[in-house]
């Protein structure tokens, strides 16, 4: 995963990935369409403003949504691309239970993304068959990190921040 980025910087962009409020801000887009103006707080009701806030200032920042006139708030190519990769990495731990049978969506995102950072948290390992499925979400999340790069090395800044 690391061709444009090394294993430091692929765990900070995974992890600044890996926001609860950015998965559920880019699903929910790519699942329903453009949020229309002033109704983020009353289409992702469980997140609180801040967390609201932050998800679309870091979506911004990653160049992953824009505002369509008359539209609302809209996928870009790389927010799209980026919900591909989401949706992969669910298939895939829905597949293999990972990271337990019984799982939220965006915990099963978060915790293979740490999988894919080689950071995963406590708890148990996938089999050696699960991580040799693990290969097409690694690869989308590679491709993605290389088309975007730009957007990589911006989520290593807002890190920083």
């Amino acid at each position: 995963m690391s061709t444009i980025l090394s294993t430091a910087d692929a765990r900070r962009v995974c992890t600044a990935l890996s926001s609860p409020g950015l998965i559920r801000l880019i699903t929910e887009i790519d699942d329903n369409g453009p949020i229309p103006p002033r109704g983020l707080a009353r289409t992702l009701a469980d997140l609180t403003e801040h967390h609201l806030r932050q998800a679309t200032d870091v979506a911004r920042a990653l160049g992953l949504v824009r505002i369509r006139p008359g539209a609302g708030l809209a996928l870009t190519t790389s927010g799209a691309e980026l919900a591909d990769v989401y949706d992969a990495i669910a298939r895939w731990t829905r597949r293999h239970a990972y990271p337990a049978s019984v799982a939220d969506f965006t915990g099963r995102i978060q915790h293979t993304l740490a999988l894919l950072a080689d950071t995963p948290a406590a708890g148990h390992l996938p089999s050696a068959q699960a991580l040799a499925g693990l290969a097409g979400p690694r690869d989308l999340l590679s491709q993605w990190l290389h088309a975007h790069a730009q957007a990589a090395q911006l989520a290593e800044h807002e890190l920083a921040a």
